[in-house]
């Protein structure tokens, strides 16, 4: 098989199971799964999947659930007889707080939980699902043409070095506390830090200082969780970016994935917004 984040022992001939989030993410690896001739079954997200994605399959090939039916998901695993699955797609952040409707299954999850936030959530139901022999895949699986490139990738970014250095220690110390995998710096000042309300409405907050040599930094947790916790870059944070007047990024090379990633670079060099790959061995050298 075509990629490094894929158990040596993979089987090709059982189905996938593709657990879909919104954007364009689902699609792209619904699409290389395919390629790779993997069957594919969707579980859909009440309100999130696109129902062009969910309308792509057949009906015996999918089955949809809500964010707070963990007995009804397992049950379609078991029903899809998958061996694996891959999570691709966001989740209204919202979702977790507003609508939340566990049922018997969550209820009893959750309660053994000391703290409730996406790593824990996520870590307690891919546990679930080794319980019933479903491993939950790397998320940056059969993607590896789609992470970020180290160095620069389109134009030259007009940061200095130690504010490069400044806004990625930054965002390695956020990303460390949980509190968010990006932020927005202008020479030595914190403009914006990314939490819950993620990337786009940081962006848009740190526009509103109309600061010159703004810089975007995307990073990962020192134990990232690439199962279901995945840094992405794509066209909707490009032209949030542009409306801020943003004009640099620095990506997390290997690590932050770039979906679509031929259009991102044709993208970002149309709107003029200079992108590049970062590893921490440069920035500490």
């Amino acid at each position: 098989m075509s990629s490094q984040f894929i158990p040596k022992d993979f089987n090709k001939d059982i189905p996938v199971a593709l657990i879909a989030g919104k954007g364009s993410y689902p699609f792209i690896v619904k699409d290389r799964l395919q390629k790779e001739g993997v069957p594919v079954r969707l579980l859909a997200l009440d309100g999130e999947t696109h129902s062009d994605l969910v309308n792509s399959f057949p009906e015996e090939h999918r089955t949809s659930f809500n964010i707070g039916q963990l007995g009804r998901f397992l049950k379609a695993l078991k029903q899809f007889e998958v061996s694996t699955a891959i999570m691709a797609g966001q989740v209204t952040p919202g979702k977790l707080f507003k609508g939340y409707l566990p049922d018997l299954k969550a209820m009893s999850v959750m309660a053994k939980l000391k703290k409730r936030n996406a790593e824990t959530i996520f870590g307690a139901i891919a546990n679930e699902m080794q319980k019933i022999g479903v491993e939950l895949l790397d998320a940056r699986a059969f993607l590896d043409d789609q992470l970020a490139d180290n160095g620069s990738m389109v134009g030259r970014v007009n940061v200095e070095q130690h504010h490069i250095n400044h806004g990625i220690q930054v965002a390695k110390e956020m990303a460390r506390l949980d509190v968010g995998q990006g932020v927005v710096v202008a020479k030595g000042t914190v403009l914006a830090v990314e939490a819950f309300e993620g990337t786009d409405e940081m962006l848009r907050r740190a526009g509103l200082f109309d600061a010159k040599q703004a810089l975007f930094i995307k990073t990962v947790k020192p134990n990232q969780d690439y199962r279901f916790d995945v840094p992405v870059f794509g066209l909707n944070t490009l032209k949030v970016m542009s409306e801020a007047g943003i004009y640099n990024a620095g990506l997390e090379a290997e690590k932050t994935l770039i979906l679509e990633k031929e259009k991102v670079l044709e993208e970002a060099k149309r709107l003029k917004i200079n992108l590049f790959g970062y590893t921490l061995e440069v920035v500490e050298a």
